[in-house]
């Protein structure tokens, strides 16, 4: 995931806690970010991956479980001319990414191309992918069960782990990208709008 570099870039990192009491490396990639030509890869519309559950009645959410060592972005391989970038200084020395690193201002993007890519198939028919959350679709329970295993094969296949803690599945009713989903339709989760309030 990392090696030893001796590149002349070099980004400060910090330890920042997570809200489960864990800690999350961070390398700080403003400068590299200001000199990136930006992915204009688009992620999609929160409505629009709505849109594709009208009619289901059945939900899983599937949170990708993320920490140094098993973040979904380190599925992702760094060119090996851009390596070099990726540096980062600690007092025991420089070190570099050959896996994307969490922090990079193309990452989410990067990320989402891949996701749409693995689970293209079952896109607006059973699945809604948005970074690393995943929610399954389905109209009955008997078609969620297959569902379920079909998306949670492809997880397995490309070594994507869930957290677990996170996971909630064969729900009437489900929260998900700050909406309420059920069977009754789409509504905003109120207690998102409250925390903005």
């Amino acid at each position: 995931m990392v090696r030893p570099s001796v590149s002349p870039w070099g980004a400060p990192v910090l330890l920042v806690k997570k809200k489960d009491g864990g800690a999350r490396l961070c390398v700080d990639y403003r400068e590299l970010n200001k000199l990136t030509i930006k992915n204009k890869y688009s992620l999609p519309r929160t409505n629009d991956l709505m849109d594709q559950m009208r009619g289901a009645s059945v939900f899983s959410k599937i949170d990708l479980r993320s920490g140094y060592y098993n973040d979904p972005y380190h599925q992702i391989k760094v060119k090996e001319s851009d390596i070099p970038k990726t540096t980062f200084r600690t007092r025991y020395g420089h070190y570099e990414y050959v896996v994307m690193p969490f922090g990079v201002t193309n990452a989410p993007a990067v990320f989402m191309d891949y996701m749409n890519r693995i689970f293209r198939s079952f896109l607006d028919r059973l699945v809604v992918v948005f970074i690393d959350d995943i929610l399954v679709y389905s109209r009955s329970l008997e078609d969620h069960r297959e569902h379920l295993r079909l998306v949670l094969e492809v997880l397995r296949e490309r070594q994507l782990y869930a957290k677990l803690s996170k996971c909630e599945f064969c729900l009437s009713e489900v929260k998900f990208l700050g909406h309420v989903i059920s069977v009754e339709g789409i509504a905003v989760d109120l207690t998102k709008v409250e925390v903005v309030i």
